[in-house]
């Protein structure tokens, strides 16, 4: 049994959106915990610790760019997720990241459309709606960058008989 802890934001749209309920109840009922959980307006040196240099080397500065102005346009829902595989199982609830390819019944599935190559031609980045850690080294970075340890909360959930 791996018990992880992952990190998923609900990005400025999600959050604009009123969706954020809706996406926490999606993790909350298959049985992850929240155990770190704040609305914060994320400011630009934030941000470039969030989205690093290797973006612009993976995908170029304007894609970098993009990502940046997003993330500072409005407030944004981080919250850290505990549960058994937790990295993987947000990674399929929360579906590909390009919306267009992202399967009906995940997050950007049911929620986003925007293909990469709308958004390059439109110059804007995917509003996607959230983000979640890719893997381990990732989840545990990204927690480290947007939580304190004294903000995150150990405490039993009801329904964790079933899982222990």
């Amino acid at each position: 049994m791996a018990l992880q802890q992952t990190l998923v934001l609900i990005k400025p749209d999600g959050v604009a959106r009123g969706l954020t309920g809706e996406i926490t109840k999606r993790f909350e009922r298959i049985g992850l915990k929240i155990v770190a959980l704040k609305l914060v307006r994320v400011n630009m040196d934030h941000a470039k610790q969030h989205y690093t240099e290797d973006i612009t080397e993976r995908h170029g500065e304007k894609v970098r760019d993009n990502l940046l102005n997003f993330i500072t346009e409005g407030p944004v829902v981080a919250m850290i997720l505990e549960g058994v595989d937790a990295i993987a199982n947000v990674r399929k609830i929360v579906g590909s990241t390009e919306s267009k390819s992202a399967s009906p019944g995940t997050i950007r599935g049911d929620f986003s459309h925007v293909s990469y190559s709308h958004a390059d031609e439109k110059e804007i980045p995917v509003k996607n709606v959230i983000h979640a850690s890719a893997d381990e080294t990732d989840a545990k970075n990204e927690t480290a960058l947007w939580f304190s340890i004294d903000e995150i909360c150990d405490y039993k959930r009801t329904d964790e008989c079933h899982v222990f």
